[in-house]
């Protein structure tokens, strides 16, 4: 059942803060157990805009009303830019803006999360399980969860098969998609799309028959101010909702609420580093210095741009159709990747660019799949609508620069191939560049967000990891982290799948316990 109105307190077994991927999935399968009461706390409404369930929309999205529409810091690496990060506040979360891109990831992305919780769960076996429930591939005899995972083949336009047809000849292996295993390669992205419209979680999980549950409450229009806490837990979620303020107590809560506002919540409450949230106005409770940092995200070069010999017709999808993975300086050599070169199916250029019209030109993005800069995420006071100090720390490093601009030079090179010659014209962007400052300039100017915040409330074993392997946040007993903040480091694509995984994971382990005991 569902509820837009608050009352004064309520008491559930388990309160789930943010609606998105990772507490839509939850909230399905937690209230499977028809004696726990479950309540799904969202700060937003339901889905209304027509425009969500059209793929090709998903770029307008950003900055309507249901996008959260966080800006960062202006940053140094992006030539003094400020990022908008589109966040979905809306059932469904940012499911609901991306761009529906779905890619496990590499198993070597997941080591690292094994080795920093001491935990094989976190590991690419230990997580396959997951997936392979999340996931829909529509193919006969296979396994099949809620969640479409559509090939596009089929719908792919000409130009992004002659871009595979460069990438294979020029040493790249043409792989079945990005869900095997293997990543390095060309094929046509994975989506998440059904009868060509966008499959967001809360359609794939919250069915008309999980909303019928009589001890699933969806609470939407519900945005969470703080957590009051009694010792080592969690005593009450305090929300203004519609109607004014509501308590909620519950015997777990489980923080879904993203990478940015979950940090948010902690320090809001009281928990993080001492000196930011005095800073801010909050007595700290629980000193936690690690929380809000390592703060991580994809950039992509927008874009390396072309002008067409003819008219080249718009994606039957969302533009960009496939994603090149490979190491840097070699298109033959395989493990896992190290940079990405996409096809966009349109002129996609970063705001520091004019964009030609479209069905007359064509870029293909360019990035770094790890990056090893690192940001902080801050507070500025103790009220939800406080602004947030948001400083991805984009391109600090050497090894991201350097990668970049082999990203770049990939880019190039598959650009010029003769594959591509039927669609070329000529190259727009970025021109001749000489020397090593101009390309970084080029490169800084290019730059936008691919939308993947993670990392900040990161889990591990060691003293200073806020989350433990059992995502239990270490300073409370009964509050757990369940969403990309959780990511020690990022997977080499985008992070959708691996949240859906994380969430799953937890679930069925959340579900194990409960049949044990």
């Amino acid at each position: 059942m569902s509820h837009g109105q608050t009352g004064d307190e309520l008491n559930t077994d388990i309160a789930i803060i943010g609606g998105g991927s990772a507490g839509s999935l939850l909230a399905a399968q937690l209230s499977r157990d028809s004696a726990r009461r479950v309540i799904l706390i969202e700060a937003g409404d339901e889905a209304t805009d027509p425009d969500i369930w059209d793929p090709a929309a998903w770029p307008a999205l950003q900055g309507r009303s249901y996008d959260w529409d966080y800006v960062t810091e202006p940053q140094a690496g992006t030539a003094g830019r400020a990022h908008h990060w589109a966040r979905g506040r809306l059932v469904g979360g940012s499911s609901c803006l991306h761009a529906m891109g779905y890619m496990r990831g590499h198993p070597d992305d997941f080591a690292p999360w094994a080795e920093a919780t001491g935990d094989a769960r976190w590991s690419w076996d230990g997580l396959l399980p997951a997936f392979e429930a999340n996931e829909d591939h529509e193919i006969e005899g296979r396994d099949k969860g809620p969640l479409t995972v559509h090939r596009t083949d089929a719908e792919a336009s000409p130009l992004t098969h002659a871009f595979i047809a460069a990438g294979a000849n020029l040493g790249l292996p043409r792989i079945k998609g990005h869900n095997e295993g293997v990543m390095i390669g060309v094929t046509p992205n994975s989506m998440n799309i059904r009868d060509g419209k966008r499959v967001m979680v809360a359609d794939a999980w919250l069915t008309p028959e999980v909303r019928a549950r009589k001890n699933l409450t969806i609470m939407t229009g519900a945005l969470v101010r703080r957590l009051a806490l009694t010792g080592n837990a969690v005593r009450h979620i305090e929300i203004k909702g519609r109607n004014g303020v509501v308590l909620i107590k519950a015997e777990k809560v489980l923080l879904c609420a993203g990478s940015l506002e979950s940090p948010a919540l902690l320090m809001r409450s009281g928990i993080g580093p001492r000196d930011v949230l005095e800073a801010a106005g909050v007595m700290c409770l629980v000193d936690m210095p690690e929380i809000g940092r390592n703060l991580q995200d994809h950039l992509l070069g927008a874009g390396n741009l072309y002008s067409t010999r003819k008219h080249l017709p718009p994606s039957r999808l969302q533009h960009s159709e496939s994603m090149a993975y490979m190491r840097a300086g070699s298109f033959s050599e395989g493990g896992q990747p190290e940079i990405v070169v996409g096809c966009g199916v349109a002129p996609i250029v970063s705001e520091r660019f004019e964009a030609p019209a479209p069905g007359t030109a064509y870029s293909f993005l360019f990035g770094v799949t790890h990056p090893t800069s690192r940001g902080t995420l801050k507070i500025t006071g103790p009220e939800p609508g406080d602004r947030l100090i948001i400083d991805p720390a984009y391109l600090s490093t050497e090894r991201d620069r350097e990668l970049f601009r082999a990203a770049l030079e990939a880019a190039r090179t598959i650009g010029q191939s003769p594959e591509l010659a039927e669609w070329r014209d000529h190259e727009i962007l970025p021109g001749p560049l000489g020397t090593r400052d101009e390309i970084d300039a080029f490169i800084a100017n290019a730059a936008i967000t691919h939308h993947h915040p993670s990392g900040t409330c990161r889990m591990g074993r060691d003293e200073r990891a806020p989350v433990d392997a059992d995502l239990k946040l270490k300073a409370l007993d009964n509050l757990f982290v369940v969403d990309a903040s959780v990511m020690p480091n990022l997977t080499a694509g985008p992070i959708h799948a691996a949240v859906l995984a994380i969430a799953q994971s937890f679930a069925r382990t959340m579900l194990d316990n409960q049949k044990e005991a």
